[in-house]
């Protein structure tokens, strides 16, 4: 397989690269196992908190996502915001930043979470299904969603999956975790998550990582 590892060069697949992409979706099961990646499907709803639960019940967390996403046919996209990527940080892997919610210019306190309230991108649908077509992905096709903690990638993967997309899988700890419980560290995003585990993530959003809204 040729290697793609870089955002920028998948963008510029070849034809010839199409049904590698279709037959990772047929036979992913078959690979996850006889490559030693547990199945996704392990991970049961009972285990998933119901905020982070998909209709697909597709879920993965940070460190089996890594070890999937070796893949370089797999899409994986961040749906966090603007800010967030910019000043957190995203995985280098990201394939796109396709935010599902935005900070309006307007932005409402919400005492009850002491924090501000987005709003749902309107055009979150539109960008993800320009996103498949510039990178010709069909339907089938095996696609990683991440968010902060696991709740909003649960939300992207819903939509989609309503629209016919059959292998949404959501990271069920996010990129920066989820938030200790007690302690002093309590309220603390240290739990788990892509950036606790060492995974690889950078501060800089690159050309091909972009929102596809956006002007260059």
């Amino acid at each position: 397989m040729t290697n793609n590892s870089n955002p920028s060069n998948r963008r510029r697949m070849t034809a010839m690269s199409i049904p590698l992409r279709s037959l990772s979706a047929l036979v992913l099961s078959g690979i996850l196992f006889s490559t030693g990646i547990a199945s996704a499907t392990h991970i049961s709803a009972a285990d998933v908190a119901a905020k982070k639960q998909t209709r697909a019940g597709l879920y993965l967390t940070a460190l089996e996502a890594a070890d999937m996403l070796a893949d370089p046919d797999i899409l994986f996209v961040d749906v966090r915001t603007r800010a967030e990527v910019s000043f957190v940080g995203l995985p280098t892997r990201v394939d796109a930043n396709i935010p599902l919610m935005l900070m309006p210019r307007d932005a409402a306190y919400d005492p009850k979470k002491q924090t501000y309230k987005l709003q749902l991108n309107p055009d979150f649908i539109f960008a993800f299904e320009s996103l498949l077509a510039d990178l010709e992905y069909d339907e089938e096709a095996p696609i990683v969603l991440i968010c902060r903690s696991g709740s909003r990638s649960a939300k992207a993967a819903n939509m989609l999956h309503e629209l016919g997309y059959a292998n949404i899988y959501s990271v069920i700890d996010g990129f920066e975790g989820d938030k200790v419980k007690n302690g002093p560290h309590s309220g603390h995003r240290e739990v788990n998550g892509w950036k606790n585990a060492g995974l690889g993530w950078s501060y800089s959003v690159t050309p091909a990582q972009h929102y596809i809204m956006d002007a260059d």
